[in-house]
């Protein structure tokens, strides 16, 4: 990181006033000292509330920051509502790179020779240019078969620009965790290695293809068809680390509300579809795109009484274990069904709260934060939200930082506000609650316990002939180690035996000698 970097953010964050935010009497004189060393740089936006200045100022930083803001904006449970809502504006807005670097890195990557026979029609100018990528599309050829695709390419350098960026975001974070009277309850610096984690993470093309084919798979088998939400394929023949190759999809941006409706699209069924998708990946995949904010999410309206999502983006995705499912699902229904004991319960009983706890203390926390949501008709009350004050009480009892439930709670935000956005008067909890009561059931029931049987029995089928031998061996094993035993028990009865009677003659022999002793006294 160089020191005009590092001198450009100080400035920008003392023009946008965020020292303010941290009490004078909290700080040490030193660093006092250094803020009136800078004397010159003084808040230019004094008419501006703290949680706009806050948002303005990681604008002016670049993509790196933004990105960073849009994470951070998820983090509803760490953040004040005004700065949440407010970073929750910041747009991805990045000039693009020359197109004729980008086909430069593009043809060092794939090969000039693959280039040239596959693909033709490249255009320079961008569709569009994100933080970390841009996108230019193509017409990929294949066995004489024209195909309209797309390419998203890397801007060059920006691994050390994000790792140099990451670096002074660290040294921010310390700052902020020791000086500012919230600061360990706002954790910042797990934030930004949770931060540093995913945005790595979508440095490498590889894993997004692989996301994305996995997706794709996940939705195009089994009852959830493709009608439900489409993933466009990827062309990974040709796909690098910094380069991906993907199918071009026409689709209307999710927050095109207006065209949307102008279309005639059926926005309750859509609205509803978006909470299948996402209770779908997450409860029956265990596998779910983690980052459907309205940019990546469009809408193929072709036929608008059956409307269909579309999702691209795949770098980030996340993951739940069987027993991370089970315990969800039940939270989810115990909540509605205001059963904050069994609530408590399960948060103990999943490890995700400490075993000490209390749980009529844990139990009475939660009741006094929720009770309230619930004075709301169902169709008014946020899953999101919930799930936020669920987590936010449990950390009161030190309930440790749990990676999947954070990108769970993201993704649920994100498609909550998206449904609502599309469908008012969309009763989230009508929606999910059939899909949840149904899952616990097929976990739990007797049709669970059939479904356990049938995934093992190839298992327990090339078993069985050597099930015989395995008796034997186990009879065998355990006769000989029960001889073994008798012999050890033996040998050390013998041994004390032995010591016994050397007992016996070291006490006549002490006897004698002392009988000799007095005798001869």
């Amino acid at each position: 990181m160089s020191s005009l970097r590092l001198y450009k953010i100080v400035k920008t964050f003392l023009n946008y006033g965020l020292d303010e935010i941290v009490p004078k009497k909290s700080l040490p004189w030193y660093a006092k000292l250094a803020r009136l060393s800078l004397f010159w740089l003084r808040n230019k936006h004094k008419d501006k509330k703290r949680a706009q200045r806050f948002r303005l100022a990681i604008e002016s930083l670049g993509p790196v920051f933004i990105k960073f803001g849009q994470m951070l904006s998820t983090r509803r449970d760490l953040l004040p509502t005004d700065f949440a809502d407010e970073l929750a504006l910041l747009q991805d807005q990045v000039s693009a790179f020359d197109g004729e670097l980008a086909k430069q890195l593009i043809i060092e990557a794939i090969g000039e020779d693959v280039f040239a026979k596959h693909f033709v029609d490249f255009d320079e100018v961008p569709l569009a240019s994100a933080s970390i990528a841009q996108v230019h599309t193509v017409t990929l050829i294949e066995d004489d078969v024209e195909k309209k695709a797309v390419i998203k390419v890397l801007r060059p350098g920006i691994n050390k620009t994000i790792l140099a960026d990451i670096k002074v975001m660290s040294m921010f974070a310390g700052i902020v965790s020791r000086w500012l009277p919230d600061g360990k309850r706002l954790r910042p610096k797990e934030v930004v290695e949770e931060y540093r984690k995913t945005i790595l993470d979508e440095l490498d093309l590889n894993r997004e293809a692989g996301n994305a084919i996995q997706l794709k798979r996940n939705f195009s088998q089994g009852s959830v068809s493709d009608k439900v939400l489409y993933i466009p394929e990827i062309y990974s023949e040709y796909s690098h680390k910094n380069v991906l190759v993907m199918e071009r999809i026409y689709g209307i941006g999710v927050g095109e509300i207006d065209t949307l409706q102008q279309l005639g699209v059926d926005m309750k069924l859509l609205a509803e579809r978006g909470v299948e998708v996402f209770f779908t990946q997450v409860f029956r995949d265990s596998f779910f795109h983690a980052d459907m904010h309205p940019g990546n999410v469009f809408v193929d309206a072709t036929n608008p009484a059956d409307p269909t999502w579309i999702a691209i983006d795949c770098g980030i995705v996340g993951t739940l274990n069987r027993e991370d499912k089970r315990y969800l699902a039940e939270n989810f229904v115990a909540f509605f069904n205001r059963d904050y004991r069994k609530v408590a319960q399960l948060h103990v009983d999943s490890g995700w709260v400490p075993s000490q706890t209390s749980v009529d203390e844990f139990e009475f926390a939660i009741r006094t934060v929720c009770e309230p949501i619930f004075n709301k008709p169902l169709a008014e009350i946020s899953f999101g939200q919930v799930l936020v004050n669920l987590f936010n009480t449990a950390r009161r009892f030190n309930m440790e930082v749990q990676p999947q439930l954070v990108l769970l709670q993201k993704t649920l935000l994100y498609i909550e506000g998206l449904g609502r956005q599309l469908y008012p008067q969309l009763d989230l909890w009508q929606t999910a609650k059939p899909f949840l009561e149904n899952w616990v059931k097929e976990q739990m029931g007797i049709k669970a316990v059939f479904h356990k049987i049938k995934e093992n029995l190839p298992f327990w089928n090339e078993k069985l002939p050597e099930i015989p031998d395995l008796i034997y061996d186990y009879l065998k094993i355990g006769r000989e180690a029960q001889q073994a035993q008798v012999a050890l028990l033996q040998q050390i009865k013998e041994q004390q035996n032995k010591n016994n009677k050397n007992i016996v003659y070291t006490i006549l022999l002490a006897s004698v000698v002392i009988s000799s002793a007095i005798f001869f006294n």
